[in-house]
């Protein structure tokens, strides 16, 4: 008999995790959360006023957590730099795993975790790509894979985060892995799914400035970038991460094909409602990228929830998002080094283009 409920705990720090744990506890139904576990003192108090009235068990010690009677998944919201360590340490401990992106800073790392499921098949992992959950880019993917705009051939895509005034992403970019390892990151998902994972990249290149934040140079980072991604069968993608746009949050995929294109949120707003005010006409965007994908993310529990109760296959490969890493770790080496950067058909990096 197929269980009613997955017991699962979240390991979380910061917005995300309480994020996470408050859409575990009131809007997946089929999840029952149990157990919390955060470093963070503080983040312990709130817990104790949110979710310990529900009876999840709260922990400052994450092997603790991964001995809680019954828990059988876990849901990884924590620093990146502690992804792989505690995603394996989960399925080693034979409990299901939805880790956040990226999996890793690296694609060694990274792959790891793959190789540590691969043990595992009788386990449900899976990595948080959460725009794969929102209906604009599901409706976009299917639409293209009807043959309505042709063959994809170029892919513009920009994750654009609103002007954080604390600018707490710079103390953030120690661990975060550079800006395209954090914010395109999705992007480059998107263009795995859009083209298929079995393209290949034939090489990246990328630039970028400091125009807010010249402290991120300590950290070889950038608040504005761009990177070109060229694969071997003949197609390009664009990309654009920014941390200083004024307005909102502005996230934009653009699927250029043979016989047309498809533009997901290409006039970025908050909602459906337009202002007509003294000052002019305008809309409102969303203020972070959470509000953006509010409902994608609440999506993708439940989709990862029914895949470990129903035994049923997970919406994406966890292949893919090693190769995400890869590209973002090397279009972030490209920003620092000022060069394109090559690679085999095998995925292996070259030390130069391949007449």
């Amino acid at each position: 008999m197929t269980p009613s409920t997955l017991k699962v705990g979240c390991a979380g720090a910061g917005r995300m995790g309480k994020r996470h744990a408050m859409n575990l506890l009131h809007r997946t139904p089929r999840a029952d959360l149990v157990a919390i576990f955060t470093p963070d003192a503080d983040e312990r108090e709130w817990a104790k006023a949110n979710l310990e009235p529900y009876g999840v068990a709260i922990y400052d010690d994450y092997d603790s957590m991964l001995q809680h009677t019954g828990l059988e998944a876990v849901l990884i919201a924590t620093v990146t730099t502690v992804h792989a360590e505690q995603a394996i340490k989960a399925i080693n401990t034979g409990k299901h795993v939805l880790c956040e992106k990226p999996l890793s800073t690296s694609a060694e790392i990274s792959q790891s975790i793959v190789d540590a499921a691969n043990k595992r098949p009788e386990l449900k992992v899976m990595c948080g790509f959460s725009r794969r959950f929102d209906a604009s880019y599901r409706d976009a993917w299917t639409k293209m894979s009807a043959g309505l705009i042709g063959k994809p051939s170029v892919i513009r895509s920009q994750t654009c985060d609103k002007i954080d005034p604390t600018g707490a992403f710079v103390a953030f970019a120690a661990t975060s892995g550079g800006i395209f390892c954090d914010c395109s990151v999705h992007d480059i998902d998107l263009i795995l799914w859009f083209y298929g994972q079995e393209s290949k990249v034939k090489s990246v290149v990328a630039s970028g400035i400091t125009s807010l934040h010249p402290e991120l140079r300590e950290y070889n980072d950038c608040d504005n970038a761009v990177g070109i991604i060229e694969f071997y069968d003949d197609r390009v993608a664009y990309l654009y991460c920014s941390r200083m746009m004024a307005a909102g949050q502005e996230d934009t995929t653009e699927i250029i094909g043979t016989r047309g294109k498809l533009v997901v949120n290409g006039h970025a707003q908050r909602n459906l409602l337009s202002i007509f005010d003294a000052s002019g006409a305008r809309r409102e965007l969303p203020a972070h990228y959470y509000e953006r994908f509010e409902v994608a993310f609440v999506d993708e529990v439940n989709e990862f929830v029914a895949s470990c109760l129903d035994d049923t296959q997970l919406p994406m490969q966890l292949s893919g998002a090693v190769d995400a890493v890869k590209i973002a770790k090397a279009l972030q080496d490209s920003l620092v080094s000022h060069q394109r950067i090559w690679f085999k058909q095998n995925g292996e990096r070259s030390d130069k283009a391949l007449l």
